[in-house]
């Protein structure tokens, strides 16, 4: 039920933007902060020791992430994914995802880790607490080639354990993002399917994409995929399925010998902005309409400022009705064959996935 002090409003319709896109999911970044260096997010020589990370007070509160969340349900979200950064990072989570639990019309809270700080009692707690289920990053099967990629030397062995908590605390189903770099870790394609067949663990494997600045993105290390599909069914016969709900973001595959279930997250070789229903809230309390997004609008400000549940329902509703963003799609229609140009781009890092 909803908080007795902030009831939801029951007369606001669903918002769309210019291209009839509803507002349904809102991802929030709780932190700047991770206690890994991917080679793809926060690479160590741009996020090394002499990096200033966001101070404290600059972060949304979890009494302003739990308004605009209740704001952007009474819009039409359904859905919250909890991001970062590491979302673990953030003290005291369990506290905030009951808050968001209790918020009318919200009835999916996900959340995406690394893992690193995923024990049994924590995934526990999570459940407890109103998370439905998580998504974990695993970018190789091999431990030294993940140990590359996350640059920390944390080995894929303790991932593997997260995954297992998540399952024996019930934050199911698991997913796996497995973001494939052309010269990094394709040889991991196989070994990972591999591995996450018959485990009720859903594997989603991600084309390298151009977010942001600092990840040195170039198109001639995007595994495309179709390349993907070939190289599993190289071993294995899959079929592709339906999607679950529109707008979906990964393709479906399923092995025909009944072993599970395989996604293909494909935002640079097959766009899917005409389905996005996503938007991106900072841990600073700025609004993105889309991942590859060059600017975000304040939201923040109006916050402290002392403005009305009213009157930032009016804000969120404009910045939707406004959106047309379609930024794949354009990068596709433009050329497929040459440096992305990320300029001024958000980090990876900043938003979330």
């Amino acid at each position: 039920m909803a908080s007795q002090n902030h009831p939801p409003d029951q007369t606001t319709p669903g918002v769309t933007d210019r291209y009839a896109r509803p507002l349904q999911d809102l991802r929030i970044s709780l932190t700047d902060r991770c206690n890994f260096r991917c080679t793809y997010c926060m690479p160590r020589e741009l996020f090394g020791s002499e990096h200033l990370f966001l101070p404290r007070r600059e972060l949304l509160d979890f009494e302003e992430i739990e308004r605009l969340a209740r704001i952007a349900a009474g819009l039409g979200v359904t859905k919250l994914r909890l991001t970062g950064g590491e979302p673990l990072l953030r003290r005291d989570i369990d506290v905030l995802i009951a808050r968001l639990a209790a918020i009318d019309g919200i009835d999916d809270i996900c959340l995406t880790t690394n893992g690193s700080l995923l024990t049994e009692q924590r995934a526990r707690e999570l459940k407890a607490a109103g998370v439905n289920r998580v998504t974990l990053s695993l970018d190789a099967i091999d431990d030294d080639v993940f140990k590359a990629i996350n640059d920390v030397g944390y080995p894929a062995s303790k991932v593997l354990t997260a995954i297992d908590n998540a399952k024996a605390a019930g934050l199911t189903p698991v997913k796996v993002n497995c973001v494939i770099q052309r010269g990094v870790n394709e040889d991991q394609i196989l070994p990972m399917a591999e591995y996450f067949r018959h485990s009720d663990v859903v594997l989603r494997f991600i084309e390298f994409m151009d977010v942001g600045t600092s990840n040195g993105w170039r198109m001639e290390e995007v595994v495309p995929a179709r390349e993907i599909v070939e190289t599993i069914r190289t071993r294995h016969a899959i079929s592709r399925l339906p999607a679950n709900v529109p707008g979906e973001t990964a393709n479906r595959w399923v092995y025909d010998d009944g072993a599970g279930e395989i996604g293909i997250i494909a935002s640079v070789s097959q766009p899917f902005c005409g389905g996005c229903t996503r938007a991106r809230l900072s841990a600073i309390g700025e609004l993105y309409t889309c991942l590859f997004g060059v600017h975000g609008r304040d939201l923040r400000t109006p916050l402290r400022s002392g403005a009305s549940d009213d009157e930032l329902r009016a804000l969120l509703s404009g910045i939707w009705a406004a959106r047309d963003d379609r930024y794949s799609e354009q990068r596709g229609e433009e050329t497929a064959n040459r440096r992305g140009d990320a300029d001024g781009k958000v980090e990876m890092s900043y938003i979330g996935g």
